[in-house]
Protein backbone atom coordinates (compact mmCIF):
# COMPACT_ATOMS: atom_id res chain seq x y z
CA UNK A 1 0.00 0.00 0.00
CA UNK A 2 0.98 3.88 -0.30
CA UNK A 3 3.23 4.75 2.92
CA UNK A 4 4.36 8.29 2.18
CA UNK A 5 4.08 10.72 -0.69
CA UNK A 6 6.53 13.69 -0.51
CA UNK A 7 6.44 16.73 -2.93
CA UNK A 8 8.51 19.38 -3.56
CA UNK A 9 7.61 22.52 -5.65
CA UNK A 10 4.61 21.32 -7.25
CA UNK A 11 1.98 23.19 -9.34
CA UNK A 12 1.10 24.97 -5.77
CA UNK A 13 2.95 22.73 -3.33
CA UNK A 14 6.07 24.04 -1.80
CA UNK A 15 6.84 21.37 0.09
CA UNK A 16 4.76 18.35 1.34
CA UNK A 17 5.22 15.28 3.14
CA UNK A 18 2.42 13.38 3.65
CA UNK A 19 1.78 9.95 5.53
CA UNK A 20 -1.16 7.31 4.31
CA UNK A 21 -2.57 4.36 6.40
CA UNK A 22 -4.67 1.16 5.48
CA UNK A 23 -8.67 1.36 5.10
CA UNK A 24 -10.84 4.07 3.63
CA UNK A 25 -9.62 7.98 3.57
CA UNK A 26 -11.07 10.72 1.70
CA UNK A 27 -9.93 14.13 0.90
CA UNK A 28 -12.38 16.85 0.67
CA UNK A 29 -11.91 20.42 0.64
CA UNK A 30 -12.86 24.25 -1.05
CA UNK A 31 -13.60 23.89 -4.92
CA UNK A 32 -9.55 25.27 -6.30
CA UNK A 33 -7.83 24.13 -2.71
CA UNK A 34 -5.81 21.61 -4.91
CA UNK A 35 -7.48 18.14 -3.94
CA UNK A 36 -6.56 16.45 -7.41
CA UNK A 37 -2.52 17.80 -7.11
CA UNK A 38 -1.80 15.11 -4.94
CA UNK A 39 -3.24 12.39 -7.69
CA UNK A 40 -1.69 14.09 -9.98
CA UNK A 41 1.62 13.74 -8.28
CA UNK A 42 0.88 10.14 -8.17
CA UNK A 43 0.09 9.82 -11.81
CA UNK A 44 3.28 11.13 -12.49
CA UNK A 45 5.05 8.85 -10.41
CA UNK A 46 3.57 6.32 -11.59
CA UNK A 47 4.98 7.07 -14.81
CA UNK A 48 2.50 9.63 -16.34
CA UNK A 49 4.02 12.58 -19.19
CA UNK A 50 5.34 15.67 -17.18
CA UNK A 51 5.13 19.10 -18.60
CA UNK A 52 7.28 21.75 -16.99
CA UNK A 53 4.05 23.53 -16.43
CA UNK A 54 3.91 21.49 -13.45
CA UNK A 55 7.06 23.42 -11.68
CA UNK A 56 5.85 25.62 -9.18
CA UNK A 57 6.28 29.23 -10.02
CA UNK A 58 9.27 30.76 -8.93
CA UNK A 59 10.99 27.07 -9.11
CA UNK A 60 13.56 25.26 -11.75
CA UNK A 61 12.53 21.76 -10.59
CA UNK A 62 9.68 19.81 -8.89
CA UNK A 63 10.31 16.44 -7.51
CA UNK A 64 8.02 14.04 -6.34
CA UNK A 65 8.51 11.00 -4.57
CA UNK A 66 6.10 8.08 -3.29
CA UNK A 67 7.21 5.13 -0.54
CA UNK A 68 5.04 1.58 -1.34
CA UNK A 69 4.82 -0.98 1.58
CA UNK A 70 5.15 -4.10 -0.61
CA UNK A 71 1.73 -6.32 0.54
CA UNK A 72 2.72 -10.43 1.07
CA UNK A 73 0.81 -11.80 -1.70
CA UNK A 74 2.84 -9.68 -4.13
CA UNK A 75 6.21 -10.01 -2.35
CA UNK A 76 7.69 -12.62 -4.30
CA UNK A 77 6.51 -11.36 -7.37
CA UNK A 78 7.63 -8.22 -6.94
CA UNK A 79 10.96 -9.29 -5.42
CA UNK A 80 11.10 -11.15 -9.23
CA UNK A 81 10.51 -7.91 -11.09
CA UNK A 82 12.71 -5.60 -9.54
CA UNK A 83 15.57 -8.61 -9.86
CA UNK A 84 14.16 -9.01 -13.84
CA UNK A 85 14.89 -5.34 -14.50
CA UNK A 86 17.88 -4.73 -12.72
CA UNK A 87 16.91 -2.70 -9.27
CA UNK A 88 18.21 -3.44 -6.26
CA UNK A 89 15.49 -4.35 -3.51
CA UNK A 90 15.32 -2.41 0.20
CA UNK A 91 16.82 -3.88 2.65
CA UNK A 92 13.62 -5.46 4.24
CA UNK A 93 12.62 -6.82 0.93
CA UNK A 94 8.76 -5.03 1.44
CA UNK A 95 9.53 -1.43 0.22
CA UNK A 96 9.37 0.20 -3.00
CA UNK A 97 10.89 4.16 -3.34
CA UNK A 98 9.13 5.21 -6.90
CA UNK A 99 10.34 9.30 -7.66
CA UNK A 100 10.35 11.65 -10.79
CA UNK A 101 11.79 15.14 -11.23
CA UNK A 102 11.10 17.28 -13.32
CA UNK A 103 13.08 20.10 -15.10
CA UNK A 104 12.18 23.95 -16.22
CA UNK A 105 13.59 22.71 -19.77
CA UNK A 106 10.70 20.37 -19.85
CA UNK A 107 13.06 16.74 -19.20
CA UNK A 108 12.06 14.42 -16.50
CA UNK A 109 13.86 12.05 -14.71
CA UNK A 110 12.57 8.33 -12.98
CA UNK A 111 14.19 6.07 -10.36
CA UNK A 112 12.97 3.25 -8.44
CA UNK A 113 14.52 2.55 -5.15
CA UNK A 114 17.27 4.94 -6.28
CA UNK A 115 18.56 3.57 -9.40
CA UNK A 116 17.38 5.61 -12.70
CA UNK A 117 14.30 3.68 -14.57
CA UNK A 118 12.13 4.25 -17.85
CA UNK A 119 8.42 5.85 -17.74
CA UNK A 120 7.54 2.21 -19.15
CA UNK A 121 9.50 0.77 -16.19
CA UNK A 122 7.23 3.12 -13.55
CA UNK A 123 4.01 2.13 -15.06
CA UNK A 124 4.77 -1.42 -14.95
CA UNK A 125 5.37 -0.95 -11.46
CA UNK A 126 2.46 1.71 -10.96
CA UNK A 127 0.09 -1.18 -12.78
CA UNK A 128 0.99 -3.79 -9.58
CA UNK A 129 0.76 -1.17 -6.68
CA UNK A 130 -2.27 1.31 -7.95
CA UNK A 131 -5.32 1.62 -9.46
CA UNK A 132 -6.82 5.14 -10.29
CA UNK A 133 -10.58 5.20 -11.43
CA UNK A 134 -11.15 8.97 -12.73
CA UNK A 135 -13.98 11.45 -12.58
CA UNK A 136 -14.60 10.48 -15.83
CA UNK A 137 -14.75 6.76 -15.96
CA UNK A 138 -18.31 6.72 -16.85
CA UNK A 139 -17.97 8.06 -19.94
CA UNK A 140 -15.43 5.34 -20.76
CA UNK A 141 -18.70 3.10 -20.35
CA UNK A 142 -19.68 4.47 -23.53
CA UNK A 143 -17.30 2.67 -25.52
CA UNK A 144 -17.62 -0.77 -26.58
CA UNK A 145 -13.99 -1.64 -26.42
CA UNK A 146 -13.88 -0.54 -22.63
CA UNK A 147 -16.93 -2.74 -21.75
CA UNK A 148 -15.22 -5.37 -23.19
CA UNK A 149 -12.03 -4.74 -21.66
CA UNK A 150 -13.90 -4.08 -18.14
CA UNK A 151 -15.46 -7.58 -18.69
CA UNK A 152 -12.35 -9.41 -19.23
CA UNK A 153 -10.19 -7.64 -16.63
CA UNK A 154 -12.98 -8.29 -14.33
CA UNK A 155 -12.94 -12.44 -15.16
CA UNK A 156 -9.08 -12.93 -15.25
CA UNK A 157 -9.38 -12.96 -19.23
CA UNK A 158 -7.07 -10.62 -20.73
CA UNK A 159 -4.29 -13.10 -21.21
CA UNK A 160 -6.61 -14.91 -22.71
CA UNK A 161 -8.05 -12.30 -25.14
CA UNK A 162 -4.24 -11.14 -25.96
CA UNK A 163 -3.87 -15.44 -26.86
CA UNK A 164 -6.84 -15.00 -29.03
CA UNK A 165 -5.91 -11.54 -30.86
CA UNK A 166 -2.48 -12.88 -31.56
CA UNK A 167 -3.74 -16.07 -33.24
CA UNK A 168 -5.97 -13.94 -35.18
CA UNK A 169 -3.40 -12.15 -36.14
CA UNK A 170 -1.21 -15.28 -37.00
CA UNK A 171 -4.41 -16.78 -38.95
CA UNK A 172 -4.87 -12.95 -40.91
CA UNK A 173 -1.38 -13.27 -42.03
CA UNK A 174 -1.62 -16.55 -43.63
CA UNK A 175 -4.54 -15.56 -45.34
CA UNK A 176 -3.20 -12.63 -46.94
CA UNK A 177 -0.04 -14.77 -48.06
CA UNK A 178 -2.21 -17.31 -49.69
CA UNK A 179 -4.73 -14.59 -51.43
CA UNK A 180 -1.14 -13.51 -52.70
CA UNK A 181 0.10 -16.96 -54.10
CA UNK A 182 -3.50 -17.67 -55.63
CA UNK A 183 -3.51 -14.39 -57.58
CA UNK A 184 0.33 -14.05 -58.36
CA UNK A 185 0.34 -16.54 -60.91
CA UNK A 186 3.97 -16.08 -63.50
CA UNK A 187 5.20 -12.82 -61.54
CA UNK A 188 5.86 -14.56 -58.21
CA UNK A 189 7.63 -17.51 -60.27
CA UNK A 190 10.19 -14.80 -62.24
CA UNK A 191 10.45 -13.13 -58.57
CA UNK A 192 11.42 -16.71 -57.23
CA UNK A 193 13.91 -17.31 -60.44
CA UNK A 194 15.55 -14.35 -59.57
CA UNK A 195 16.17 -14.28 -56.25
CA UNK A 196 17.66 -18.17 -56.54
CA UNK A 197 20.02 -16.43 -59.49
CA UNK A 198 21.12 -13.55 -56.66
CA UNK A 199 21.42 -16.14 -53.44
CA UNK A 200 23.27 -18.28 -55.75
CA UNK A 201 26.00 -15.64 -56.44
CA UNK A 202 26.13 -14.71 -52.95
CA UNK A 203 26.33 -17.69 -51.48
CA UNK A 204 29.63 -18.53 -54.18
CA UNK A 205 30.68 -14.62 -52.73
CA UNK A 206 29.89 -16.07 -49.07
CA UNK A 207 30.43 -12.43 -47.71
CA UNK A 208 31.05 -12.62 -44.09
CA UNK A 209 30.17 -10.10 -41.14
CA UNK A 210 32.77 -7.46 -40.85
CA UNK A 211 34.79 -8.43 -43.24
CA UNK A 212 34.89 -5.24 -45.52
CA UNK A 213 36.20 -2.95 -42.54
CA UNK A 214 38.81 -5.98 -41.79
CA UNK A 215 40.13 -6.35 -44.98
CA UNK A 216 40.21 -2.53 -45.82
CA UNK A 217 42.83 -2.37 -42.97
CA UNK A 218 44.67 -5.22 -43.65
CA UNK A 219 45.04 -3.60 -47.77
CA UNK A 220 46.30 -0.52 -46.01
CA UNK A 221 48.67 -1.99 -44.04
CA UNK A 222 49.88 -3.92 -47.30
CA UNK A 223 50.19 -1.70 -49.50
CA UNK A 224 52.07 1.07 -47.32
CA UNK A 225 54.39 -1.75 -46.08
CA UNK A 226 57.59 0.32 -47.45
CA UNK A 227 56.35 3.15 -45.81
CA UNK A 228 55.45 1.30 -42.90
CA UNK A 229 58.82 -0.48 -42.19
CA UNK A 230 60.63 3.26 -42.99
CA UNK A 231 59.03 5.13 -40.76
CA UNK A 232 59.37 3.04 -38.11
CA UNK A 233 63.12 2.35 -38.34
CA UNK A 234 63.22 6.27 -38.64
CA UNK A 235 61.54 6.38 -34.82
CA UNK A 236 64.07 4.04 -33.56
CA UNK A 237 67.20 5.77 -34.57
CA UNK A 238 65.85 8.94 -33.43
CA UNK A 239 65.24 6.97 -30.12
CA UNK A 240 67.75 4.89 -29.63
CA UNK A 241 70.13 4.67 -32.27
CA UNK A 242 71.77 7.75 -32.92
CA UNK A 243 74.89 9.13 -31.07
CA UNK A 244 72.50 11.87 -29.33
CA UNK A 245 69.62 9.33 -29.50
CA UNK A 246 66.44 10.75 -27.20
CA UNK A 247 67.07 7.63 -24.66
CA UNK A 248 70.93 8.67 -24.31
CA UNK A 249 69.59 12.40 -23.81
CA UNK A 250 66.69 11.34 -21.46
CA UNK A 251 68.77 8.97 -19.28
CA UNK A 252 71.36 11.85 -18.85
CA UNK A 253 68.78 14.17 -17.19
CA UNK A 254 67.10 11.97 -15.18
CA UNK A 255 70.49 11.28 -13.67
CA UNK A 256 71.40 14.75 -13.26
CA UNK A 257 67.99 15.52 -11.87
CA UNK A 258 67.92 12.71 -9.65
CA UNK A 259 71.23 13.84 -8.27
CA UNK A 260 69.79 17.37 -7.61
CA UNK A 261 66.68 15.93 -5.80
CA UNK A 262 69.01 14.46 -3.13
CA UNK A 263 69.91 18.19 -2.40
CA UNK A 264 65.97 19.91 -3.07
CA UNK A 265 63.20 17.65 -1.83
CA UNK A 266 61.03 19.94 -3.74
CA UNK A 267 62.91 18.23 -7.21
CA UNK A 268 61.64 14.83 -6.30
CA UNK A 269 58.16 14.91 -7.73
CA UNK A 270 59.87 15.83 -11.33
CA UNK A 271 62.43 13.24 -10.98
CA UNK A 272 59.77 10.58 -10.50
CA UNK A 273 57.82 11.91 -13.87
CA UNK A 274 61.17 11.99 -15.67
CA UNK A 275 61.91 8.31 -14.50
CA UNK A 276 58.49 7.64 -15.69
CA UNK A 277 58.77 9.20 -19.27
CA UNK A 278 61.85 6.98 -19.35
CA UNK A 279 60.23 3.96 -18.87
CA UNK A 280 57.84 4.76 -21.84
CA UNK A 281 60.10 5.63 -23.87
CA UNK A 282 62.05 2.27 -23.52
CA UNK A 283 58.55 0.46 -23.87
CA UNK A 284 57.37 2.27 -26.89
CA UNK A 285 60.89 1.56 -28.62
CA UNK A 286 60.71 -2.34 -27.68
CA UNK A 287 57.50 -2.31 -29.03
CA UNK A 288 58.22 -0.60 -32.45
CA UNK A 289 61.21 -2.96 -32.55
CA UNK A 290 58.79 -6.39 -31.91
CA UNK A 291 56.48 -4.67 -34.45
CA UNK A 292 59.15 -4.90 -36.82
CA UNK A 293 60.51 -8.41 -36.31
CA UNK A 294 56.47 -9.63 -37.17
CA UNK A 295 54.86 -7.21 -39.97
CA UNK A 296 54.04 -9.48 -42.42
CA UNK A 297 54.55 -7.89 -45.95
CA UNK A 298 53.66 -10.87 -48.35
CA UNK A 299 53.00 -9.11 -52.00
CA UNK A 300 50.80 -12.41 -52.85
CA UNK A 301 49.09 -11.80 -50.18
CA UNK A 302 48.30 -8.35 -51.26
CA UNK A 303 47.02 -9.55 -54.43
CA UNK A 304 44.69 -11.58 -53.15
CA UNK A 305 43.42 -8.89 -50.82
CA UNK A 306 43.04 -6.70 -53.93
CA UNK A 307 40.64 -9.26 -55.62
CA UNK A 308 38.56 -10.07 -52.99
CA UNK A 309 38.30 -5.83 -52.66
CA UNK A 310 37.51 -6.13 -56.00
CA UNK A 311 34.74 -8.48 -55.75
CA UNK A 312 33.03 -7.58 -52.89
CA UNK A 313 32.75 -3.74 -54.54
CA UNK A 314 31.45 -5.74 -57.74
CA UNK A 315 28.38 -6.94 -55.99
CA UNK A 316 28.18 -4.19 -54.05
CA UNK A 317 27.55 -1.89 -57.22
CA UNK A 318 25.50 -4.99 -58.67
CA UNK A 319 23.25 -5.27 -56.36
CA UNK A 320 23.07 -1.39 -54.87
CA UNK A 321 24.17 -2.26 -51.53
CA UNK A 322 26.38 -0.94 -49.24
CA UNK A 323 29.70 -3.07 -49.19
CA UNK A 324 29.00 -3.62 -45.56
CA UNK A 325 25.56 -4.56 -45.96
CA UNK A 326 26.30 -7.98 -48.31
CA UNK A 327 25.80 -10.42 -45.64
CA UNK A 328 22.63 -9.33 -44.29
CA UNK A 329 21.52 -9.00 -47.96
CA UNK A 330 22.50 -12.66 -48.16
CA UNK A 331 20.13 -13.21 -45.39
CA UNK A 332 17.13 -11.26 -46.82
CA UNK A 333 17.72 -13.04 -49.83
CA UNK A 334 17.38 -16.55 -48.61
CA UNK A 335 14.61 -15.84 -46.35
CA UNK A 336 12.75 -14.31 -49.28
CA UNK A 337 13.44 -16.56 -51.31
CA UNK A 338 12.12 -19.43 -48.82
CA UNK A 339 9.10 -17.44 -48.37
CA UNK A 340 7.83 -17.22 -52.01
CA UNK A 341 8.92 -21.21 -52.49
CA UNK A 342 6.76 -21.61 -49.51
CA UNK A 343 3.92 -19.62 -50.88
CA UNK A 344 3.87 -21.53 -54.09
CA UNK A 345 3.23 -24.46 -52.41
CA UNK A 346 -1.03 -23.37 -52.76
CA UNK A 347 -2.39 -26.68 -50.85
CA UNK A 348 0.35 -26.42 -48.18
CA UNK A 349 -0.82 -22.87 -47.45
CA UNK A 350 -4.71 -23.47 -47.68
CA UNK A 351 -3.90 -26.76 -45.29
CA UNK A 352 -1.45 -24.16 -43.24
CA UNK A 353 -4.76 -21.57 -43.01
CA UNK A 354 -7.22 -24.76 -41.64
CA UNK A 355 -4.97 -25.62 -38.75
CA UNK A 356 -4.90 -21.95 -37.94
CA UNK A 357 -8.47 -21.35 -38.39
CA UNK A 358 -8.99 -24.47 -35.89
CA UNK A 359 -6.84 -23.50 -33.29
CA UNK A 360 -7.85 -20.04 -33.48
CA UNK A 361 -11.98 -21.00 -33.45
CA UNK A 362 -10.67 -23.59 -30.06
CA UNK A 363 -9.41 -20.53 -28.44
CA UNK A 364 -12.36 -18.13 -29.42
CA UNK A 365 -14.92 -19.96 -28.29
CA UNK A 366 -13.22 -21.24 -24.85
CA UNK A 367 -13.18 -16.87 -24.57
CA UNK A 368 -17.04 -16.55 -25.03
CA UNK A 369 -18.00 -19.48 -22.75
CA UNK A 370 -15.78 -17.87 -19.86
CA UNK A 371 -17.39 -14.43 -20.84
CA UNK A 372 -20.66 -15.60 -20.74
CA UNK A 373 -20.35 -17.13 -17.60
CA UNK A 374 -18.35 -13.29 -16.17
CA UNK A 375 -21.17 -11.45 -18.05
CA UNK A 376 -23.84 -13.56 -16.26
CA UNK A 377 -22.00 -12.94 -13.15
CA UNK A 378 -21.06 -9.29 -13.14
CA UNK A 379 -24.64 -8.14 -14.18
CA UNK A 380 -26.22 -9.61 -11.44
CA UNK A 381 -23.94 -7.93 -9.33
CA UNK A 382 -24.05 -4.38 -10.59
CA UNK A 383 -28.06 -4.86 -10.38
CA UNK A 384 -27.93 -6.27 -6.76
CA UNK A 385 -25.93 -2.90 -6.39
CA UNK A 386 -28.00 -0.91 -8.55
CA UNK A 387 -31.03 -1.20 -6.43
CA UNK A 388 -29.38 0.52 -3.14
CA UNK A 389 -28.34 3.26 -5.63
CA UNK A 390 -32.10 4.71 -6.31
CA UNK A 391 -32.56 2.73 -9.31
CA UNK A 392 -34.79 0.01 -7.30
CA UNK A 393 -35.99 -2.51 -10.25
CA UNK A 394 -33.35 -1.52 -12.57
CA UNK A 395 -30.94 -4.06 -13.89
CA UNK A 396 -27.91 -4.53 -15.77
CA UNK A 397 -27.29 -7.10 -18.48
CA UNK A 398 -23.88 -7.55 -20.85
CA UNK A 399 -24.99 -8.83 -23.72
CA UNK A 400 -22.59 -10.98 -26.18
CA UNK A 401 -23.68 -9.88 -30.04
CA UNK A 402 -22.17 -12.74 -32.21
CA UNK A 403 -20.34 -11.01 -35.22
CA UNK A 404 -20.39 -12.40 -38.90
CA UNK A 405 -16.82 -13.42 -38.76
CA UNK A 406 -14.46 -13.81 -36.29
CA UNK A 407 -12.06 -10.84 -34.80
CA UNK A 408 -9.03 -9.86 -32.86
CA UNK A 409 -10.93 -9.69 -30.26
CA UNK A 410 -12.86 -12.90 -30.79
CA UNK A 411 -16.34 -14.69 -31.55
CA UNK A 412 -18.65 -11.32 -30.23
CA UNK A 413 -19.19 -7.72 -29.33
CA UNK A 414 -19.72 -7.46 -25.66
CA UNK A 415 -22.09 -4.38 -24.50
CA UNK A 416 -24.01 -3.03 -21.86
CA UNK A 417 -27.74 -3.13 -21.80
CA UNK A 418 -29.48 -1.47 -18.83
CA UNK A 419 -33.14 -0.70 -17.73
CA UNK A 420 -33.50 2.06 -15.52
CA UNK A 421 -36.92 0.52 -13.80
CA UNK A 422 -38.70 -2.68 -13.51
CA UNK A 423 -40.36 -3.71 -16.29
CA UNK A 424 -38.16 -2.07 -18.96
CA UNK A 425 -36.51 -3.57 -21.34
CA UNK A 426 -32.66 -3.11 -21.29
CA UNK A 427 -31.14 -1.39 -24.04
CA UNK A 428 -27.83 0.06 -24.97
CA UNK A 429 -26.53 2.28 -22.24
CA UNK A 430 -25.28 4.98 -24.13
CA UNK A 431 -29.62 5.59 -25.32
CA UNK A 432 -30.76 4.75 -21.77
CA UNK A 433 -28.99 6.14 -18.93
CA UNK A 434 -29.08 9.59 -18.41
CA UNK A 435 -26.00 11.64 -17.08
CA UNK A 436 -26.82 10.54 -13.01
CA UNK A 437 -27.66 6.87 -13.81
CA UNK A 438 -24.13 6.56 -15.85
CA UNK A 439 -22.15 7.59 -13.02
CA UNK A 440 -23.79 5.40 -10.32
CA UNK A 441 -23.97 2.07 -12.76
CA UNK A 442 -19.81 3.13 -13.30
CA UNK A 443 -19.38 3.82 -9.50
CA UNK A 444 -21.17 0.38 -8.91
CA UNK A 445 -19.30 -1.34 -11.31
CA UNK A 446 -15.84 -0.13 -9.87
CA UNK A 447 -16.47 -0.71 -6.55
CA UNK A 448 -17.56 -4.48 -7.08
CA UNK A 449 -14.48 -4.90 -10.04
CA UNK A 450 -11.93 -3.65 -7.12
CA UNK A 451 -13.27 -6.16 -4.87
CA UNK A 452 -11.44 -8.95 -6.91
CA UNK A 453 -8.78 -6.65 -7.87
CA UNK A 454 -4.91 -7.67 -6.70
CA UNK A 455 -4.18 -4.28 -6.23
CA UNK A 456 -3.49 -2.98 -3.16
CA UNK A 457 -4.05 0.38 -3.10
CA UNK A 458 -7.66 2.04 -5.07
CA UNK A 459 -8.29 5.75 -5.84
CA UNK A 460 -11.02 6.95 -6.39
CA UNK A 461 -11.07 10.70 -7.95
CA UNK A 462 -14.49 12.37 -7.56
CA UNK A 463 -16.43 9.51 -8.95
CA UNK A 464 -19.61 10.12 -7.10
CA UNK A 465 -19.97 13.36 -9.07
CA UNK A 466 -23.73 13.53 -9.95
CA UNK A 467 -25.24 12.06 -6.97
CA UNK A 468 -26.57 12.82 -3.71
CA UNK A 469 -28.87 11.91 -0.19
CA UNK A 470 -29.09 8.42 0.56
CA UNK A 471 -27.05 7.73 -2.38
CA UNK A 472 -23.86 9.47 -1.77
CA UNK A 473 -24.48 7.32 1.94
CA UNK A 474 -24.59 4.24 0.39
CA UNK A 475 -21.95 5.22 -1.76
CA UNK A 476 -19.87 5.86 1.53
CA UNK A 477 -20.60 2.67 3.11
CA UNK A 478 -19.55 0.55 -0.34
CA UNK A 479 -16.33 2.29 0.01
CA UNK A 480 -16.07 1.48 3.02
CA UNK A 481 -16.61 -2.10 2.68
CA UNK A 482 -13.78 -1.85 0.43
CA UNK A 483 -11.68 -0.33 2.58
CA UNK A 484 -11.72 -3.51 4.73
CA UNK A 485 -9.66 -4.94 2.26
CA UNK A 486 -7.78 -2.49 0.13
CA UNK A 487 -6.39 0.69 0.76
CA UNK A 488 -8.53 3.23 -0.74
CA UNK A 489 -8.42 7.06 -1.76
CA UNK A 490 -11.08 9.29 -2.48
CA UNK A 491 -11.76 12.60 -3.51
CA UNK A 492 -15.02 13.57 -2.52
CA UNK A 493 -17.16 16.51 -2.45
CA UNK A 494 -20.07 14.60 -0.30
CA UNK A 495 -20.55 15.28 2.96
CA UNK A 496 -22.27 11.52 3.50
CA UNK A 497 -19.11 10.09 1.35
CA UNK A 498 -16.62 11.94 3.24
CA UNK A 499 -18.42 10.62 6.84
CA UNK A 500 -17.87 7.08 5.84
CA UNK A 501 -13.83 7.62 5.98
CA UNK A 502 -11.58 5.81 8.43
CA UNK A 503 -9.48 8.65 7.78
CA UNK A 504 -9.58 12.28 7.03
CA UNK A 505 -7.68 14.90 5.01
CA UNK A 506 -8.37 18.43 4.39
CA UNK A 507 -6.45 20.27 1.47
CA UNK A 508 -6.39 23.66 2.11
CA UNK A 509 -4.70 26.86 -0.25
CA UNK A 510 -3.35 29.76 1.69
CA UNK A 511 -2.48 33.13 -0.53
CA UNK A 512 -0.25 36.27 0.80
CA UNK A 513 1.04 38.50 -1.93
CA UNK A 514 3.28 36.75 -3.20
CA UNK A 515 2.54 32.97 -3.64
CA UNK A 516 -0.50 30.72 -3.06
CA UNK A 517 0.43 27.27 -1.77
CA UNK A 518 -1.60 24.27 -1.04
CA UNK A 519 -1.43 22.81 2.32
CA UNK A 520 -2.75 18.95 3.50
CA UNK A 521 -4.15 18.47 6.90
CA UNK A 522 -5.20 15.30 9.08
CA UNK A 523 -8.00 15.76 10.91
CA UNK A 524 -9.48 14.62 14.55
CA UNK A 525 -12.38 14.35 15.64
CA UNK A 526 -13.67 17.66 16.26
CA UNK A 527 -11.71 19.22 13.26
CA UNK A 528 -14.13 16.36 10.76
CA UNK A 529 -17.08 17.77 12.49
CA UNK A 530 -16.03 21.04 11.19
CA UNK A 531 -15.21 20.05 7.64
CA UNK A 532 -18.30 18.35 7.08
CA UNK A 533 -20.17 20.78 8.53
CA UNK A 534 -18.80 23.23 5.96
CA UNK A 535 -19.89 20.52 2.97
CA UNK A 536 -22.94 20.46 4.55
CA UNK A 537 -23.72 23.99 4.64
CA UNK A 538 -21.05 25.59 2.88
CA UNK A 539 -19.85 29.42 4.15
CA UNK A 540 -22.06 29.13 7.06
CA UNK A 541 -22.00 26.55 9.75
CA UNK A 542 -24.52 26.86 12.07
CA UNK A 543 -25.28 24.40 15.10
CA UNK A 544 -27.48 22.49 13.06
CA UNK A 545 -25.33 21.41 10.47
CA UNK A 546 -22.85 20.87 13.17
CA UNK A 547 -25.52 18.23 14.69
CA UNK A 548 -25.45 16.59 11.38
CA UNK A 549 -22.52 16.28 10.46
CA UNK A 550 -22.01 14.35 13.83
CA UNK A 551 -24.77 12.48 13.23
CA UNK A 552 -23.35 11.31 9.72
CA UNK A 553 -20.14 10.78 11.62
CA UNK A 554 -21.39 8.78 14.05
CA UNK A 555 -23.62 6.11 11.48
CA UNK A 556 -20.15 5.22 10.65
Amino acid sequence: MLQTISLRDFVIVDQLELDFASGFTVLTGETGAGKSILLDALGLVLGERADSSQIREGSTRAEISALFRIDDELTISFGHWLDAQGFPAEDDGKSLLLKRTIESNGRSRAFINGSVATLAQLREAGDQLVDIHGQHAHQLLLKGGAQRELLDRHAGLLPLAADVASHFKTLNDSRRRLEQAENAGQDIERERERLQWQFEELTELSPQEGEWAHIQGEHARLANGAKLIGGCQEAIEILSDADNSLESTLSKVCGSIGALAEHDPALSSISESLESAQIQLDEAIHGLNRYLQKIDLDPARLAQVEERMQALHSASRKYRAETDALPKLLTDTAERLEALTASQNIEALREKVKGEEAAYLKLAKQLTHKRSKAAADLGKLVTDAMQDLSMAGGRLEIALVPLAEGGSHGLEQVEFLVAGHAGSTPRSLAKVASGGELARISLAISVITSKASFTPTLIFDEVDAGIGGAVAETVGKLLHQLGQSHQILCVTHLPQVAAQGNHHLKVSKSQSAEKTVSQVQALGRTERVEEVARMLGGATITDTTRRHARELLEQQ
